[in-house]
């Protein structure tokens, strides 16, 4: 008997999340299987127009390549500490304030909720095309989203591990730096190198809105239909993320071991 309804509950939840995809199709005035029979047609323009890429200008593109790393080191780092200052007044149990929590809380929510491009387009028409801007967005950006994961982390050491000190009468000061950063620096680590990952594909997007990088010279070459130098500068992107992703990979392991 119980097998029976935890089967029907679970036919039950699957037909419901195929009823909503297809009410989401229908909204949208999607025909699903013209989306399938689309692909065919989207390879084979891929094929004849990006390939193979064009390895002439290889060597004008590294200068670029590192100009979109370290506008993501400089983006992350700054909003790394920015983060951890507003984690900490936004986490329950260690803010004491709950006027103060909410207020950052709803500040941070509404800078993460809009995209980074949408405010690099924003900043583009009050301080005009350039670095500063791409820098600002990211910020902006990756500090929201960063500023809510921390604040999640210090909320559950908080909640577990923080009663016995404060029955001991410890000051809030010590309490946070010798009860709190200890326990979430591994969180720290974690969401940080995530954050990071995510700043190099940011900054390449970044540049298509002339906030500099790696996306300027995309939108230059598509709007030159130079499709093998974008394909080449998209390679060089990916190639980017992966060694990211396995770098950051070598340095949480080694941090958190």
């Amino acid at each position: 008997m119980f097998e029976k309804s935890k089967r029907i509950k679970l036919i039950s939840n699957v037909a419901l999340v195929f009823v909503i995809l297809a009410l989401c199709f229908w909204h949208l005035s999607i025909n699903p299987w013209h989306l399938i029979a689309a692909q065919p047609s989207f390879i084979t323009y891929l094929a004849h127009n990006f390939f193979p890429p064009s390895l002439t200008n290889l060597q004008t593109y590294i200068n670029t390549v590192l100009y979109t790393i370290a506008f993501a080191v400089v983006g992350t780092y700054i909003s790394a500490i920015l983060s951890l200052i507003l984690g900490l007044l936004m986490a329950d149990g260690i803010n004491p304030y709950p006027i103060l929590r909410i207020i950052v809380r709803f500040v941070m929510t509404f800078t993460r909720t809009i995209p980074i491009v949408i405010w690099a387009s924003i900043m583009v028409f009050i301080f005009g095309i350039g670095s500063m801007v791409g820098l600002l967005a990211l910020i902006l950006g990756t500090t929201g989203f960063l500023s809510r994961s921390y604040a999640d982390s210090l909320s559950e050491i908080a909640a577990t591990k923080l009663e016995p000190l404060r029955a001991s009468g410890v000051s809030t000061p010590i309490i946070i730096l010798h009860g709190v950063l200890p326990e979430f620096a591994p969180a720290w680590i974690n969401w940080t190198l995530f954050s990071f990952e995510i700043s190099i594909r940011a900054s390449a997007i970044l540049g298509m809105v002339g906030a500099g990088g790696m996306g300027v010279l995309v939108q230059t070459h598509l709007d030159l239909r130079n499709f093998n130098e974008v394909s080449t500068l998209v390679l060089l992107l990916v190639v980017i993320v992966l060694c990211t992703e396995f770098l950051a990979g070598i340095v949480r392991k080694r941090v958190l071991t």
